[in-house]
């Protein structure tokens, strides 16, 4: 196969009218994004943005993934190869089409039907329109495997309500789709079937859908959306409106401990966040939750902390830049090399057993923190495409 070829084969593309469907087409891999289909997805929203004839753009997954994160293993190998520019290369071209995306004057729905992690967060949430379901399972696992919350991440998870950004930051915790839309991960909950109890000729005929019955709600959606030929996003998000309702949280969901969650996760270090939680009652979550902390990369919790709380008082641009500058030390390993032991541990190996190096969180001090948020002389910061044309929810971001 042909590096263009597969490049196409990996991001499916359909036009119906004014909407271009991109769908990734990697489902075995569960969506991961390698370098091809960064490139391929950067370049069709390029085109998009320039074509008068398209009015909407929508995003999902083939199979029960809408995208599991960055191809991290590739990376990995360049590393192990002695090449870790070529990693830096991936990620500062995810981090352009990230930029691109939350700064994008045309509406990006995402259908996020399943697994939604890391770079898969990356490509959906900067959008206006992200539609979780009932398949929908979130995380930012990075901290685990040695590296940092990143595409943009410390950007909207610092605006998540209170500390609950630090908490799905530092610890990975999974989130499902009616979370997601609780914490505004998600704009809208649609449920992929439709009920036994619900008619689906109402939807057709408020939307004078063609063609035969179907259970999925989903395909329907969008049609509706091709049918209204529409870039406005009031009518888009009343389209929307109709297929969606707002799902009851579990028993058990983290969102119901928000208060404790903000308690604990708004102290100043790792060290006194892991020291406040200790302190709650014990129970399950609590003790998951320590754990959790206790498993990941020390290093990694340091930078990720302070990358989040950076990202409050920063835009978009400005914190994919410094995410930037912290990516390329993590690749290059001069002050720890936990992003290639964590991916060996978790991605390749899977041992599950990773040797972290320092070992300790007091171990991580604060001059090594400050090293991963220095520019890096041999190699250029990120240079970000500079738009006047930008949507007002668009600037609020940069």
């Amino acid at each position: 196969m042909s590096t263009a070829r597969g490049k196409t084969d990996q991001v499916l593309v359909e036009d119906k009218s004014s909407v271009r469907i991109f769908t990734l087409n990697r489902p075995k891999q569960l969506n991961a994004l390698s370098a091809a289909m960064v490139s391929r997805l950067l370049e069709l929203f390029l085109a998009c943005s320039n074509d008068s004839s398209v009015k909407l753009i929508i995003l999902k997954g083939k199979g029960r993934a809408f995208c599991a994160g960055g191809d991290v293993t590739a990376v990995v190998r360049d590393i192990n190869q002695g090449n870790w520019k070529s990693g830096a290369d991936y990620f500062k071209e995810e981090y352009m089409m990230n930029y691109v995306m939350a700064a994008y004057t045309k509406p990006q729905v995402s259908i996020l039907n399943g697994i939604v992690m890391g770079g898969g967060a990356g490509a959906s949430i900067h959008g206006r329109f992200r539609i979780a379901t009932e398949n929908s399972i979130f995380a930012m696992p990075e901290t685990a495997l040695g590296l940092f919350p990143d595409i943009g991440a410390s950007y909207f998870l610092s605006r998540l309500p209170g500390f609950f950004g630090e908490y799905v930051g530092l610890t990975g915790a999974r989130l499902d789709g009616a979370e997601m839309l609780a914490c505004g991960l998600a704009t809208h909950f649609v449920p992929s079937d439709v009920a036994a109890d619900e008619d689906v000729s109402v939807f057709r005929h408020r939307h004078s859908i063609m063609g035969g019955i179907f259970a999925k709600r989903l395909p329907m959606l969008e049609e509706a959306l091709v049918k209204a030929d529409s870039s406005d996003p009031d009518v888009i998000s009343s389209i929307i409106a109709d297929f969606s309702h707002v799902p009851n949280l579990k028993n058990d969901s983290a969102y119901l401990r928000l208060k404790t969650i903000n308690k604990c996760f708004s102290r100043k270090t790792v060290e006194e966040i892991i020291v406040a939680l200790e302190r709650e009652a014990d129970d399950e979550w609590i003790s998951f939750v320590i754990q959790s902390l206790k498993k990941a990369s020390p290093t990694s919790l340091k930078i990720s902390l302070r990358s989040i709380r950076e990202g409050r008082l920063q835009g978009i641009g400005k914190c994919l830049v410094r995410e930037f500058r912290m990516v390329c030390h993590v690749l290059r390993g001069e002050i720890s090399k936990d992003f290639v032991e964590g991916c060996r541990a978790i991605l390749i190996d899977k041992d599950k057993n990773p040797k972290w190096v320092p070992s300790k969180i007091e171990s991580v001090s604060v001059e090594m923190v400050d090293h991963y948020f220095s520019k890096i002389d041999e190699y250029d910061d990120l240079k970000l495409p500079v738009s006047s044309n930008l949507p007002a929810y668009a600037i609020a971001k940069l």
